[in-house]
């Protein structure tokens, strides 16, 4: 768990970011044999690619990195429960365990809305702890959220 904290504490860092640049602050960590291999923020509207995800940035830098779509063994911390495209982009990179703060009642994939990172029909399942600094993770996104109100 102090590992999983450290970790989560760097999604919230990248999520920060996220929000002084103006995006969604939602921040992600790739985590491999304890390194870090890949960190990022949102970029949808700095990118003006919706897919610009946290998640699916850390595994698109990554595999390109080590020329493998493959991340077996790794963890991926991120500060919201990931969404139904995140989900699918985890399961397709094999991703052995995911670790989130906060959950997303109106999109999440893994117990809010969809259970896709455990789904016994799909070809991989995902390890997955829920609810790491989950209110520093809500608390962030609210605060942006009322700041925009």
């Amino acid at each position: 768990m102090p590992d999983d904290l450290y970790f989560m504490q760097l999604a919230l860092e990248e999520a920060q970011a996220s929000a002084e640049a103006g995006e969604v602050p939602i921040g992600a960590v790739l985590v491999h044999s304890g390194a870090i291999i890949m960190r990022s923020g949102n970029r949808t509207i700095r990118n003006n690619d919706p897919t610009a995800h946290a998640e699916i940035i850390v595994i698109r830098e990554i595999a390109q990195t080590i020329h493998n779509y493959r991340l077996t063994g790794a963890t991926l911390y991120v500060t919201l429960e990931p969404c139904a495209m995140c989900a699918g982009a985890i399961i397709q990179a094999r991703i052995s365990r995911v670790v989130y703060g906060a959950d997303d009642p109106k999109g999440g994939a893994f117990r809010s809305c969809f259970e896709i990172l455990t789904n016994d029909k799909l070809n991989h399942q995902v390890e997955v702890t829920p609810g790491v600094m989950a209110a520093e993770s809500a608390a962030l996104l609210q605060s942006f959220f009322a700041a925009r109100r």
